[in-house]
């Protein structure tokens, strides 16, 4: 019970209480408190008193709770099933939303409690910051969240050049190349050919083959080639694990006119780039 004595005597410092004022708050001996915190196991009717006493859980006298929030946030999603662990960190995110805002009333307010005036409108919470940016998407239909710490040297020394991101910038403004991003996201990520990649997006097979060039550049799909008894096949595969989600997504929130800030703060000091 060296663990017990432990905390036992780490939360009684921290508490402010002599040996003698928690053994006369728990109706013991200052010989027994000493006892305890040098390992000795205090009767097992007198746990859930002296729990209430120091402020801590039965767990925590018995070293069985998370050394930190980053455990216990682990923990707790470890324990849910897939479907409502995303939730329940959604919920977490905002919590950390409301934490980095120092702002008492959105530390109160629950994310399943805020009011939508007009659900055709999406909500957002932003904070821009010298220590990094948020952004969370609250709209009941499609959430989402973004934490940036403020990387060491800024943040335009992290993003490829402008001719690098100018190139990327082109495939995506290509018509046809969103329809066949499109159509290879809506199915499972099986390799598929070229005949049945155009026969699904109306894009001629030889032009489709100079557009996943295109798209293979960009690191948006990759082509293997399969043997087969009419010779070599191109396949292609789409990269479903990249950033093209989230592009997508950040993108059709920029071009959305229907916005409301719920919370926004804007406290930087220094330009986003420098």
């Amino acid at each position: 019970m060296e663990k017990m004595g432990k905390k036992i005597r780490e939360r009684r410092l921290a508490k402010g209480y002599t040996q003698e004022q928690l053994g006369k708050l728990l109706n013991v001996s200052t010989q027994a408190v000493s006892k305890w915190e040098r390992g000795g196991t205090p009767d097992i009717e007198l746990l859930p008193d002296i729990a209430d006493v120091l402020d801590v859980s039965l767990d925590a006298l018995f070293g069985r709770e998370p050394e930190s929030v980053e455990q216990a946030i682990a923990q707790t999603l470890r324990q849910l099933p897939i479907e409502d662990g995303y939730r329940r960190a959604f919920q977490m995110c905002w919590a950390i939303n409301a934490g980095l805002a120092h702002e008492e009333s959105l530390i109160n307010d629950s994310l399943e409690e805020i009011k939508y005036k007009d659900v055709d409108h999406k909500y957002f919470s932003r904070a821009v910051m010298d220590a990094g940016i948020l952004d969370m998407r609250l709209a009941d239909d499609f959430r989402t969240f973004f934490l940036m710490p403020e990387p060491v040297g800024g943040i335009l020394n992290k993003i490829e050049s402008i001719e690098e991101l100018r190139k990327l910038f082109s495939a995506f403004a290509d018509k046809n190349i969103l329809k066949i991003l499109f159509y290879m996201y809506s199915r499972l990520n099986y390799p598929l050919d070229a005949s049945l990649i155009s026969k699904n997006t109306g894009i001629k097979e030889e032009e489709l083959k100079e557009y996943m060039k295109i798209m293979e550049e960009n690191n948006l799909v990759r082509i293997t080639y399969i043997e087969t008894a009419k010779g070599k096949v191109a396949s292609y595969v789409f990269h479903q694990e990249s950033a093209v989600i989230p592009f997508l997504c950040f993108a059709d929130e920029i071009h959305k006119k229907l916005m409301i800030d719920y919370w926004v703060q804007f406290e930087r000091t220094k330009p986003l780039f420098y």
